[in-house]
C-alpha cells in the first residue's frame, strides 16, 4: 500500500513496485483517514508511508495501523532527512526509513526485506545520528512527549487531561517531570520551545 498526498508520486512508486517480481500494489491513499480505512479493508503486508499528509502525519498512520491492521509493516518514505522524524518513526513502530531520493531498485529491496520480518533501522542508528544534537526532550517518556505536544497546542492542564484520559493531577506530575528534564522552569517556556521547533521542524516543511 502506498500512502502519499501527491498522486504523481504514488503512481511513480506503484509503477516501480508492480514491475518487481512478487510485489503488487493493492491500495493507495492520500490522507491519514483514507489510509487507515483502506488498510483495514485490504490488510496489506507492507505500507509505504509519507510523513506529511493533509490531515496529519505518517506517524499517526503507523500508530493507528499497529492497532487496526497489526499485520501491516510500515516503511517511512519521505523527503525529510531529519533526526527527529527518524526517531519518531522508530518510536511509532516503523520498520524502515527511506528518503525519496532512493533508487527504485532499493525501494523494492527494502519492501521485500521488511515483508520478510527485517527491521532496517534500530535505536543505535538513531542514537548515533542524534549524538551531535542537543535535544532537551531526549529523556522524556512517551506520555511526557504527548503532554509536551498538547502544551504546544495551547491546551490547559484540564484539557490535556481530558484529551489523554488522565487526571489533571497526573498531567501536572508529567509537566513537573518534563520541565526538570528539559531544564526549564515554567510552562510558558515549554510552549515557546515547542512553537519554535514546529516553525523549523519537519512537520511544517513542504514535502
Amino acid at each position: 500500500m502506498i500512502i502519499d498526498d501527491h498522486e504523481v508520486v504514488r503512481r511513480g512508486i506503484a509503477e516501480v513496485v508492480d514491475r518487481a517480481d512478487g510485489l503488487k500494489v493493492i491500495a493507495e491513499a492520500g490522507t491519514v483517514a483514507e489510509a487507515v480505512r483502506r488498510a483495514e479493508l485490504m490488510n496489506p503486508e507492507v505500507a509505504l508511508v509519507d510523513l506529511r499528509l493533509p490531515d496529519g502525519t505518517g506517524i499517526d498512520i503507523i500508530e493507528q495501523l499497529s492497532e487496526r491492521s497489526p499485520n501491516t509493516r510500515c516503511i517511512v518514505l519521505t523527503s525529510f532527512d531529519d533526526d527527529d522524524a527518524l526517531a519518531e518513526s522508530l518510536e511509532a513502530g516503523a520498520k524502515a526509513y527511506l528518503l525519496k531520493s532512493v533508487r527504485g531498485a532499493e525501494i523494492t529491496e527494502v519492501i521485500r526485506a521488511v515483508a520478510n520480518g527485517r527491521i532496517l533501522l534500530d535505536e543505535r542508528t538513531v542514537t548515533r545520528r542524534r549524538a551531535d544534537h542537543d535535544d532537551p526532550t531526549a529523556e522524556l517518556t512517551p506520555s511526557e512527549r504527548k503532554v509536551l505536544d498538547l502544551i504546544g497546542d495551547g491546551l490547559s492542564n484540564r484539557e490535556i487531561g481530558e484529551k489523554l484520559g488522565v487526571a489533571e493531577k497526573t498531567v501536572k506530575n508529567h509537566i513537573t517531570s518534563l520541565l526538570a528534564k528539559m531544564g526549564m522552569q515554567r510552562r510558558t517556556q515549554v510552549a515557546a520551545w515547542v512553537a519554535g521547533q514546529r516553525a523549523a521542524g519537519w512537520r511544517n516543511q513542504a514535502n
